[in-house]
């Protein structure tokens, strides 16, 4: 393979790749120069010029003459009156020889290895290229195409071909792709895994939602509304908590838009992900009793010390607060960074009730926090709602509630 043929086939496969001119001459010469080094120990008295579009290589050798007899003969950069009279019979002593050196010198070996080294430097390339273009597009949207699906992951590829990943634990529940599917999420992180970039996306991350909100309303995207904190369970709820430093803007009216226009195609693209939108204020009583919306909070206490809040609700109120699974209250402790204990505003008539709490060197605390997820936190509450009902809003077992029942019975019985 002579230089040219050598050197154009290069420069194609370059091309294809999208490697810029500058880039691709300073591949062709680190190659050819470690190719000198590896023939001549040192490239220092070498010139290599390349020539990429006609295909062109020179490699002249550098050498200043010498007297036969000096010390310096046998430094790299030296050669001796003799040898350079061979060369060109009207040099003389003191001046340089520069003599070209072929490709074809370095033998066939080393002109097949330079060619896979190329190759491979292209490829290198390629791959430093993708990984700093995804690494710059970190926490934004993307859209790819469903390619193969496998038990952990879905595999998508971009526009260009590039393979990228979807883990299972960063897709939303509900997901059900098929090949072919056009799939939007967040570049999530990127890394190298033995020299290859690997790029995960996202959909569950809350910056997914943050950026469907900007896409979808324009308030957010031009920086007049600000999401200062969302909170999710992927699938099943989120709160999103904004402000505005326009008073004439309704930061949570604009969110949701005229009919909930605009939350509506935020809401689709997360597999209909129940979402509060919560105007933020400073007022942490307030927060607290927006960030539980919709149950209606009738008084809140706050210890700064333990970072937790109680709140007190009308016994109708409380399953509202706690929500379906407890992902209400699971997520408004998330958003204002507080452990929120919910209680039942006790009647006059409830007055003589007991916590469930009450009872945890009888009950194990698991039971007494199933029993708290539906809502029920005393006594009375959990007898006046009955077996049947507990079996149906719990998954406790019946022998468990037929104990429970004798537990709590048994103290109003003393």
């Amino acid at each position: 393979m002579d230089a040219k043929v050598l050197i154009e086939s290069f420069a194609e496969f370059a091309r294809s790749k999208n490697v810029d001119r500058p880039t691709m001459i300073r591949i062709l010469e680190d190659v050819f120069r470690a190719m000198i080094r590896k023939k001549f120990e040192n490239d220092d008295n070498f010139d290599v010029t390349i020539n990429a579009d006609k295909g062109d290589l020179e490699i002249f050798r550098i050498r200043e003459i010498v007297d036969d007899n000096s010390e310096d003969i046998w430094d790299l950069d030296k050669i001796s009156f003799s040898d350079a009279r061979k060369i060109e019979p009207d040099f003389e002593i003191g001046e340089e020889v520069y003599e070209k050196i072929e490709l074809e010198e370095f033998g066939r070996r080393a002109v097949q290895m330079a060619r896979q080294t190329l190759i491979q430097r292209i490829k290198d390339l390629e791959k430093d290229i993708l990984f700093n273009k995804y690494e710059e597009q970190v926490g934004e949207v993307i859209s790819a195409e469903v390619y193969q699906i496998l038990g952990r992951e879905i595999l998508l590829i971009d526009g260009e071909g590039n393979e990228l990943i979807l883990p299972k634990g960063e897709q939303i529940p509900k997901d059900r792709f098929r090949k072919g599917d056009t799939v939007k999420a967040i570049v999530h992180k990127v890394d190298m895994m033995n020299g290859n970039p690997k790029i995960i996306l996202s959909r569950t991350s809350p910056v997914f939602l943050e950026r469907l909100f900007e896409n979808e309303v324009p308030e957010v995207y031009d920086g007049l509304i600000t999401i200062v904190k969302i909170v999710r369970e992927p699938g099943e709820r989120a709160k999103v908590a904004v402000e505005s430093y326009d008073d004439r803007i309704d930061p949570v009216g604009a969110c949701v838009g005229m009919k909930g226009s605009r939350i509506h195609a935020v809401v689709r693209e997360l597999q209909n992900e129940n979402i509060d939108v919560i105007n933020y204020t400073d007022n942490l009583e307030l927060y607290v009793s927006r960030a539980l919306s919709p149950a209606k909070v009738s008084s809140i206490s706050v210890n700064e010390e333990t970072k937790r809040i109680s709140v007190f609700l009308k016994p109708d109120q409380v399953s509202l607060a706690i929500g379906k699974g407890g992902y209400n209250i699971k997520l408004a402790s998330r958003l204002v960074n507080f452990e929120i204990d919910v209680f039942r505003e006790l009647s006059e008539s409830e007055e003589e009730d007991v916590a469930l709490i009450e009872f945890q060197d009888e009950i194990d605390a698991w039971i007494i926090e199933e029993l708290k997820k539906t809502g029920l936190d005393t006594a009375k509450s959990v007898l006046a709602l009955g077996k049947e009902d507990l079996l149906r809003r719990t998954e406790l077992e019946e022998e468990t509630i037929d104990e429970i029942f004798r537990i709590l019975r048994q103290e109003f019985e003393q």
